[in-house]
């Protein structure tokens, strides 16, 4: 009998911020954060280690996307592969690498996929609208932090989105709000 082939869904993760956050081109630390996460982190110079906390998901747009792939990946027909640029954004390095896969999330990694909505006060701003579980609402700051960013590096990262449309937040291990 023949295995089904495993779909494979790329995630790309920036190592800087991006030329439109006022950081732009200093070091994110996401791959150490989530290796961290996933406790894979092998290597960190001296006690580099001591000040990360660990990044436990990611925020992208389009839920209904990644709903439908987070799916695919709990049902055992997809992964989703965490991968960064060896150098520039769509272009090979000097050794001909583009992406580099850095951690394969599979069905039993306990990953998933949570809504993420804004709302808007009617004079032109969103606001974070504070997801609820069973539990209450979930702090904005915790939010943040799980997702490698300070409240001010988080709202500038996603200036430019459309918060309009809902959110996925993906989450790497089985932590969830």
């Amino acid at each position: 009998m023949k295995t089904p082939k495993i779909k494979r869904y790329r995630l790309g993760v920036s190592r800087t911020f991006p030329t439109t956050h006022p950081k732009k081109g200093k070091p994110t630390y996401f791959i150490e954060k989530i290796q961290l996460s996933l406790n894979l982190l092998i290597e960190a110079p001296g006690d580099f280690i001591i000040d990360l906390d660990p990044k436990l998901h990611t925020c992208r747009a389009n839920y209904t996307l990644w709903e439908k792939r987070m799916t695919e990946v709990q049902a055992g027909r997809a992964v989703i592969e965490l991968f960064y640029w060896s150098g520039k954004p769509y272009h090979k390095d000097e050794n001909g690498i583009g992406q580099v896969v850095f951690a394969t999330l599979d069905k039993d990694s306990g990953c998933g996929v949570q809504e993420l909505s804004f709302y808007h006060n009617g004079d032109g701003t969103f606001y974070l609208e504070q997801p609820v579980t069973d539990t209450g609402d979930i702090d904005v700051l915790e939010l943040c932090k799980n997702d490698g960013l300070s409240l001010e590096d988080f709202e500038e990262w996603f200036n430019g989105y459309d918060l309009s449309k809902p959110m996925a937040i993906i989450h790497f291990t089985s932590f969830r709000y």
